[in-house]
């Protein structure tokens, strides 16, 4: 990717009309830079703990849109000590977590899925350091899902509620802050289904993962499948204002019980002031997925935790690289399957989406380190 041209501070006003066009660029890129500029030092402002919490943890989008499911009689037998990065091997290892999941009994019969549960998130300012809970949030967050690619979340935190949906064509999120803003690029589901809510989600996006070997995370063996997100998807969540380098995530597959028992995601970011030095933002989440219990016959996990480090880098930080960590454990109070009375009608987007189309062409909060 080339670099990203300077942008203007201020906004420019041209006598002549030929420059119209122009004024309206630089318009734009003013606005994208102070939207930009404004999103990003929630990270290190301390009365801002709330805000960063709900941006980063709230409501991420997994990096990679979900793939159809191959047919098992297309994956090869698959051997540990044999294995090459292939996706024959990443189905294989599908195969053992769809069948110890049980979610194979849920393709062709689901055609909704209703969730709710509870979260307590903290910020700890200093690596190595505990906050002993002086800013711990708690919360709990409702979330439908119509099958295959239509979801919405609704998250409250601390007296504040961010809102996200996806009606398979667009995705958008609303916070109290931002007010209603669209994504860019394909569409992908929602992270936090895929931390052991949404078997059938999991080996889809993972069916066409690269097998990376084995590893032993937390204790366990693991099979570890990685997804990337390709330059096409990359380039259409990038502006002028950021952009976006890499969106990687490993997921662990437990040998013993096929699993998913880890996932850790890392993206890189480069943003750049008028007239300054690019800064780039690096964020890695990981999560520890835990307490599967059976509902309907399938295996949906209950419980877990994630960390979130946010890391600020660049030649124009004197002071070296700044880091934030992010804390999260949830817990899962239900499940439902085929809910009564969801209909299409409840993944329409905003109305202020199509009214302002600036939300959309502006404000990409998918390229912001602050989306996960």
């Amino acid at each position: 990717m080339g670099r990203l041209a300077p942008l203007s501070e201020e906004p420019t006003n041209e006598e002549n009309e030929a420059h119209n066009n122009n004024s309206k660029k630089c318009l734009q890129s003013w606005r994208n830079w102070n939207w930009i500029k404004t999103h990003f030092s929630l990270v290190f402002n301390k009365k801002s703990n709330l805000k960063i919490l709900l941006s980063v943890l709230g409501c991420p989008l997994f990096p990679v849109p979900v793939h159809p499911i191959l047919p098992l009689n297309e994956a090869k037998p698959f051997s540990p000590s044999l294995s090459s990065p292939m996706s024959s091997s990443a189905q294989y290892i599908i195969q053992h977590f769809r069948a110890a999941t049980g979610c194979r009994k849920l393709e062709g019969t689901v055609k909704n899925v209703f969730t709710t549960g509870k979260v307590t998130m903290d910020v700890v300012d200093d690596l190595g350091s505990t906050s002993g809970g002086v800013n711990l949030e708690k919360g709990c967050f409702v979330m439908w899902q119509m099958v295959p690619d239509k979801w919405q979340i609704e998250l409250v935190l601390g007296g504040q509620k961010v809102l996200a949906g996806s009606n398979g064509a667009i995705a958008w999120r609303h916070t109290p802050w931002l007010g209603v803003h669209a994504a860019k690029g394909g569409v992908r589901p929602l992270r936090r289904a895929l931390q052991g809510l949404d078997p059938l989600a999991v080996s889809a996006v993972f069916c066409a993962a690269q097998y990376m070997g084995e590893k032993q995370i937390l204790g366990i063996d693991c099979f570890v499948l990685k997804l990337s997100a390709d330059q096409k998807d990359l380039v259409e969540r990038s502006d002028n204002t950021a952009e976006m380098i890499k969106h990687a995530i490993f997921g662990y597959f437990s040998q013993r019980s096929g699993l998913l028992v880890y996932l850790e995601d890392s993206y890189l970011t480069r943003i750049q002031a008028p007239g300054s030095h690019p800064t780039y933002w690096e964020t890695t989440m990981s999560t520890k997925i835990e307490d599967y219990r059976i509902v309907d016959g399938v295996m949906i996990a209950h419980a877990g935790s994630s960390t979130a480090l946010i890391t600020r880098f660049g030649d124009n930080l004197k002071d070296g690289p700044a880091i934030t960590r992010l804390e999260e454990s949830w817990t899962i109070d239900d499940v439902a399957f085929n809910v009564q009375g969801l209909s299409l009608d409840c993944f329409i987007p905003p109305q202020e989406l199509q009214r302002d189309s600036c939300s959309d062409d502006d404000l990409d909060w998918r390229s912001s380190p602050l989306h996960t």
